[in-house]
């Protein structure tokens, strides 16, 4: 085999850094953080909101963490990228349909 072929492991840093920018995008502007707006607006204690967030938010990350290592020991990285792909397919045209009907 090639020694060119062969896939290097990803250095700690690097995967800190791709899963940071990664969720810190797609968290922006999300529903989550609209809600922790408001919550720190209303209860005027936006220490004790962060504080309940980050906590609700390190809780769900985990989760995923666990289940994803759970379903990677069980399945082919192959099957779960297809299956990523056919729930966010389907989670798309849910989305979809929910705004041409709305």
């Amino acid at each position: 085999m090639d020694a060119d072929c062969v896939e290097k492991p990803e250095s700690a840093l690097v995967t800190f850094g791709t899963t940071f920018i990664t969720i810190f995008l797609a968290e922006i502007g999300d529903k989550t953080q609209l809600s922790t707006l408001l919550m720190s607006a209303q209860s005027h204690s936006p220490w004790v909101v962060f504080m309940g967030s980050a906590a609700a938010l390190i809780t769900t990350s985990l989760l995923g963490v666990l289940l994803g290592s759970w379903i990677a020991s069980r399945l082919s990285p192959k099957t779960v990228e297809k299956a990523a792909g056919v729930m966010l397919l389907l989670i798309s045209i849910m989305l979809f349909w929910d705004v041409v009907s709305g």
